[in-house]
C-alpha cells in the first residue's frame, strides 16, 4: 500500500504542474493557499479551502483539472473532494515556487518580495534574480552589459535604459538585478520595482483619494526606478502626464530609470510622441530568444537550484524540444522534476519523453509555417504570395497576423524565424501581432471561431 508520503508527493506533483500552467498571480491566489490529505490508496484527495466563495471557484476553475492530473500521474481514477478548512490541519502539503528568469506576465502584475531597504523603504525586489542567478548568453549580452552599468554607475550613462522582447526572455530578471545590485552597494538607496499596470492604480487612487502629493513624493524621490511592461499606458491619457512628470523629475535629480516592453520605443502604440521620445533618449536593448546552448545551460543551472540533476543529454534533448522562451524551458522542467519524484525514477531522456509527452505530441503533427501561411491564405482568399510581401491593406495585413499568431501558438518556431519567413520581417512585428490577435480572440467572438475552424483544419 502506499506511503503518506506517496500520497504527499500526489499533491505535490499536481501542484507542480498547476504551476506550471496557470499565471504566478492565479497560482498564488488560488492554488498556493490550498491543503490537501490523499488516501493511502491514492484514491481520493481532499482539498482544503478557506471559505465558502473559494470552494465554489475551486470547484468550477479547477477540480475537474486537478482529477486529471492526480488520474494521469498515479494511472488510476482519483476523487477529488473539496471541504472548508478547519482551522487547524493536520498536514500542510505546499509549495515554494523557484525564482524564475522572467516574470513580466501580460497583463498582470509580477509577484514580487516586499522587502523594505535600509531606509525602511518597500522595494518590491525580488532578491533571487540576481546578475548571478542569469544565464548569459548571445541572445542577452548586451542588455546584461547595459544593466550591470546602470547597477554600478546609477545616474549617469544609458539613462533611460530600456529594454525590450517577447515574453519569458529575462526582462525583468535584469531589472530586479539592477536594483538588488545597487542596493547591495548602496543599502540607503530608494529602489522601487513596479508593473506599469500598478503605476495607473497608484494614479487612479491618487484621483479618487486627492492624495497626489503623496504620489509625488513617493515617485519623484527615487533613486531607481524600475517600470515593467510600459506599454501598457496606451490609451491612459493622465497615466501618461503623471509618468512624464515623475520621469522629467528622476532624471533632473539623475536618478536612473529602467524600463521594459515587449516592442522597442517608436513601435509602441496609443503612447504620446514625447513620452516616446524620452524613452529613446537612452540606451534601447533588446533581448531576443535564447539559442540552444543558453536553453541548454539554463536548464542545468535551474535544476541545481532544485536539488536535482539533470544530464546533458537531456537537457538537449529538452532544449532542441522548447524553443520560444525561458519561462516555457522552467515549465518544461517542473513538469519533468514532478515526473521524475512521483515515479521515484532518475531523469533521463525517456523521462522526459513521458513527462512532456502532450507538448511533443503537438511537435509530432510537423505543423508547418509553410501550411499555416497556406491554409490562412486559402481561408481568406488572399494569394500566399501576400503573405510575403510589403503590401499593407487591411484585407491582406489581417490575415498576415493571423498567420503569424498561428505560427507562433502551432510551431517551436522563435520570433525571427517567423519573422524571415514572412518576407524578412523583424520579431517585432511578429511579436505585435501575435499580442494583437491574442487580445481580439478574447474579445472578438467571430475572430475566435475562424482561428478555432483554422486550427482544427491545420491540426487534421
Amino acid at each position: 500500500m502506499p506511503s503518506e508520503g506517496v500520497g504527499a508527493s500526489l499533491w505535490q506533483a499536481c501542484v507542480d504542474q498547476l504551476a506550471q500552467e496557470l499565471s504566478e498571480q492565479q497560482f498564488n491566489t488560488w492554488i498556493k493557499p490550498l491543503t490537501a490529505q490523499v488516501t493511502d490508496d491514492l484514491s481520493r484527495i481532499t482539498v482544503f479551502v478557506a471559505n465558502r466563495f473559494k470552494l465554489d471557484w475551486i470547484r468550477a476553475q479547477y477540480a475537474a483539472r486537478i482529477a486529471d492530473m492526480a488520474e494521469k500521474l498515479s494511472g488510476q481514477p482519483v476523487m477529488i473532494e473539496l471541504a472548508l478548512a478547519p482551522r487547524e490541519i493536520p498536514v500542510r502539503v505546499g509549495i515554494s515556487l523557484p525564482a524564475t528568469v522572467e516574470a513580466d506576465v501580460p497583463r498582470e502584475a509580477p509577484a514580487a518580495v516586499e522587502e523594505p531597504g535600509g531606509n525602511g523603504f518597500k522595494n518590491r525586489l525580488n532578491a533571487a534574480l540576481t546578475f548571478d542567478t542569469l544565464v548569459e548568453g548571445s541572445a542577452n549580452r548586451m542588455a546584461r552589459a547595459a544593466a550591470m552599468h546602470v547597477a554600478g554607475t546609477p545616474g549617469h550613462l544609458y539613462n533611460p535604459l530600456f529594454i525590450y522582447g517577447g515574453v519569458g526572455l529575462g526582462k525583468t530578471h535584469l531589472m530586479h538585478a539592477v536594483g538588488n545590485k545597487l542596493l547591495a552597494d548602496k543599502l540607503d538607496a530608494k529602489v522601487l520595482y513596479i508593473h506599469a499596470e500598478q503605476f495607473v492604480s497608484d494614479v487612479v487612487k491618487a484621483y479618487q483619494r486627492k492624495t497626489f502629493d503623496e504620489f509625488k513624493e513617493r515617485y519623484h524621490s527615487l533613486d531607481l526606478l524600475l517600470i515593467d511592461d510600459v506599454q501598457f499606458f496606451a490609451n491612459k491619457d493622465r497615466t501618461q502626464e503623471e509618468f512624464f512628470n515623475a520621469f522629467e523629475a528622476l532624471l533632473a535629480k539623475k536618478s536612473h530609470i529602467v524600463m521594459t516592453s515587449d516592442t522597442y520605443p517608436k513601435g509602441l502604440t496609443d503612447i504620446h510622441e514625447r513620452l516616446v521620445s524620452r524613452f529613446d533618449s537612452g540606451l534601447t536593448v533588446a533581448i531576443e530568444p535564447p539559442e540552444l546552448e543558453m536553453r541548454v545551460a539554463i536548464l542545468i543551472n535551474k535544476a541545481t537550484a532544485e536539488g536535482a540533476e539533470m544530464p546533458e543529454e537531456v537537457a538537449f534533448f529538452v532544449a532542441k524540444n522548447v524553443r520560444s522562451n525561458v519561462r516555457e524551458l522552467e515549465g518544461a522542467l517542473r513538469k519533468i522534476l514532478a515526473y521524475s519524484r512521483f515515479n521515484q525514477k532518475e531523469i533521463s531522456i525517456q523521462l522526459a519523453r513521458e513527462a512532456l509527452r502532450d507538448l511533443l505530441s503537438i511537435q509530432n503533427r510537423q505543423i508547418s509555417v509553410e501550411n499555416i501561411q497556406k491554409t490562412v491564405a486559402d481561408y481568406y482568399k488572399i494569394k500566399v504570395a501576400d503573405m510575403y510581401s510589403k503590401k499593407r491593406p487591411a484585407s491582406i495585413a489581417r490575415p498576415r497576423q493571423i498567420a503569424m499568431y498561428l505560427a507562433k501558438e502551432l510551431t517551436q518556431k522563435s520570433l525571427p524565424e517567423i519573422g524571415e519567413l514572412f518576407g524578412g520581417r523583424d520579431h517585432t512585428t511578429v511579436l505585435h501581432a501575435v499580442r494583437k490577435i491574442s487580445g481580439e480572440r478574447q474579445q472578438l467572438t467571430e475572430l475566435n471561431q475562424q482561428l478555432h475552424v483554422l486550427e482544427q483544419t491545420l491540426k487534421g
